[in-house]
């Protein structure tokens, strides 16, 4: 990693209403991979610094955070640039306290390691990791979902065999799949250059990296086998694009979890599932932001 951070600032002049515009910056910083953000509240709108790490060249980071802000042609980015040695990680442990998710998970900087909680199962993200730190709301949807459905495994007596993680990102939904109780993991993402830091948390978590295959892939592109759970938290257009091969890999008794979807676009990813072949057994919203969890049609 250089020791620089690209920056982006946006700006909305009053498009979206004050409050939930931070909101939604907030979320397309998350998406797009930031490791910090800076905002500022005009009388007229709001301006947001978006920074990001030097690994990578800064078109990727703005082509990621032009995507997250598509259903919002309002705000605009308003300049781009370089910052010098940055001290992000100071600040970065100020940022990211422990975040309990659903009734069993805490997510936690390694640097609270001495102080995770002994009830809950500890998801160690690196904050400066790829998307997936688990703050964001869209992820939660997932590891709620996902939750729900390992209990209700568990109430019946079964166990989960194989998953496929879809957009892995920092790895969370695989590590949290593999601390839950699924046996394997696939774990895929269109970015090569995030495998190594997902390969990173499975180890800062202590996952036996024979249980994983770490993978650069364009979603279901190419997946063979039969999988109980397919997880996929990325954008709705990728979403729906991936739908057509999810029964291909999924066992006939499995389950897909999709999240990364805000509330607006509900009904058409319904629609577009009902159309590949598979019905929702549960959905979850977290303020604007919903997932679902879909099985094969009877």
């Amino acid at each position: 990693m250089g020791n620089y951070w690209w920056y982006i600032t946006v700006l909305d002049r009053g498009s979206v209403p004050s409050e939930e515009c931070e909101e939604i910056l907030y979320s397309a910083a998350e998406i797009s991979g930031s490791i910090g953000t800076e905002v500022q509240e005009l009388p007229d709108g709001v301006r947001m610094r978006i920074y990001y790490r030097g690994d990578q060249e800064l078109p990727i980071w703005r082509n990621r955070l032009l995507a997250a802000l598509d259903p919002w042609p309002g705000i605009r980015i308003e300049d781009i640039g370089k910052v010098e040695n940055q001290p992000w990680a100071v600040q970065s442990e100020e940022a990211f306290p422990p975040l309990d998710v659903g009734d069993s998970l805490v997510v936690l900087a390694p640097w609270h390691r001495d102080n995770a909680p002994g009830d809950r199962i500890p998801l160690y993200i690196n904050p400066a990791s790829a998307f997936g730190t688990g703050y964001h709301e869209s992820t939660q949807v997932v590891l709620r979902l996902m939750e729900r459905y390992f209990a209700d495994r568990s109430r019946h007596g079964a166990r989960v065999g194989d998953v496929i993680d879809v957009g892995t990102g920092s790895g969370i939904l695989t590590i949290a799949a593999l601390k839950l109780g699924a046996n394997r993991a696939v774990s895929r993402d269109l970015d090569p250059a995030v495998i190594g830091e997902a390969r990173n948390n499975l180890e800062l978590n202590g996952v036996d990296m024979d249980r994983v295959t770490l993978e650069a892939g364009d979603l279901l592109e190419g997946v063979g086998g039969a999988f109980d759970l397919v997880l996929a938290n990325i954008l709705a257009d990728p979403l729906v694009q991936m739908l057509h091969d999810v029964r291909r890999v999924m066992k006939p008794d499995g389950l897909a979890i999709f999240s990364g979807m805000i509330e607006r676009e509900r009904e058409g990813f319904l629609e577009a599932m009902g159309a590949a072949g598979l019905e929702a057994v549960d959905e979850l919203q977290v303020e604007d932001w919903w997932g679902v969890s879909a099985k094969n049609q009877a």
